[in-house]
């Protein structure tokens, strides 16, 4: 643990870590959202869309549950729902990674301004007040 608070002396250790926690996460997005999209087209690159009806995502596609059930089932579009949900994942996990890096800093106004926001957004995502 002392090694970690080492290393966010600075301000710019905090900014390139997070930096690359970003760049990660947007890669691995990328990556999975490719790799859905290879076995999307191998497996329905034939068919021919009808673009007169819109078709939604399928329910099973949009919660994590049937999303992870697909992944397990190399089904591409759930793969590539699975990269959007990492991307999704990224900037929530960088608020987490500053939370916790105001808070090695002892800077508890930041953690706490950062936990608020965090509060927020995963509150909206959640769903709100279920209305």
């Amino acid at each position: 643990m002392k090694n970690i608070i080492r290393s966010f002396r600075s301000d710019r250790d905090v900014a390139s870590l997070v930096g690359k926690l970003l760049r990660a996460g947007v890669f691995t997005a990328s990556a999975v959202a490719l790799l859905g999209g290879i076995i999307y087209l191998v497996r329905h690159g034939s068919e021919v869309p009808d673009y007169r009806t819109f078709k939604g995502a399928p329910e099973e596609l949009r919660h994590l549950p049937g999303i992870f059930k697909g992944v397990w089932s190399f089904s591409g579009s759930a793969i590539i729902q699975l990269g959007v949900v990492v991307l999704l994942a990224t900037p929530i996990l960088r608020i987490f990674f500053s939370a916790v890096a105001f808070a090695i800093e002892k800077d508890y106004l930041y953690v706490l301004i950062t936990l608020i926001v965090l509060g927020i957004i995963i509150f909206g995502m959640v769903g709100g007040l279920g209305g």
